[in-house]
């Protein structure tokens, strides 16, 4: 297990400087600062550039497990209000959505919900990792809907979808490394099988809980909860 952590951490690092500078390359030229380019040429290139990004996620993911399984994922608490950091998160992802042809819809709470300690930067992570699968996996003319409870002292989120499921007999293994199911790789959607299981790390360490409930071309839902900062 150590070796294995040792050989990600090296491999993700080493990824890492040549992504960032293909980045630059890419977005250089796409920008045009290199000369104007064909409609054809660019598309191109913007294909190119979308690929590296996903490569950069990836990598940025590999990392992310490596430091938490060498225990390295500090946090940095402070009290913050979840209902904002959520909502900005919709609003980031509202375009990707869009693009889908998905519907992503904020329900804001009704009443006023109590701040909690939280590490911002880790826990919009998580949260975004959670709706980015829900839109991801959720096909054109499909929604998601997110909304709040708040009760014994702790606040419960919930992200709901109408996606394509996952089967009853896969759901034990959805917050394990590396997971996809199986209609998930069918439906050849980009992804590397971490978001949830740095998600439920990230909720876990902060006192909460994540959990699932889905059906296998019914939709799913996954649930998070954050005890709320103590007076």
């Amino acid at each position: 297990s150590k070796s294995k952590s040792e050989f990600l951490s090296i491999a993700a690092h080493q990824l890492r400087t040549p992504l960032s500078a293909l980045k630059w390359v890419l977005n250089l030229v796409l920008a045009g600062d290199l000369g104007k380019l064909k409609k054809n040429q660019k598309e191109l290139l913007q294909k190119g550039y979308d690929t590296n990004e996903r490569m950069i996620a990836l990598v940025n993911d590999l990392l992310d497990v490596v430091r938490i399984e060498e225990g390295r994922f500090d946090y940095k608490l402070e009290k913050g209000a979840v209902s904002e950091i959520i909502e900005n998160i919709v609003k980031e992802i509202k375009v990707i959505a869009e693009q889908k042809g998905v519907q992503l819809f904020f329900h804001r709470p009704s009443s006023k919900i109590p701040e909690v300690v939280l590490d911002a930067v880790k826990f919009r992570l998580a949260v975004a990792n959670i709706i980015d699968n829900a839109v991801q996996y959720t096909p054109a003319n499909g929604r998601v809907d997110i909304e709040f409870a708040y009760k014994s002292n702790e606040i419960l989120v919930s992200v709901k979808d109408t996606g394509i499921g996952i089967a009853s007999r896969q759901l034990p293994r959805v917050f394990t490394k590396f997971f996809r199911a199986d209609n998930a790789v069918r439906m050849q959607t980009a992804g590397s099988g971490l978001g949830l299981f740095i998600a439920k790390n990230i909720i876990e360490k902060h006192g909460g809980k994540v959990w699932i409930e889905s059906q296998e071309g019914k939709g799913t839902t996954v649930y998070f909860t954050i005890p709320v900062a103590t007076p």
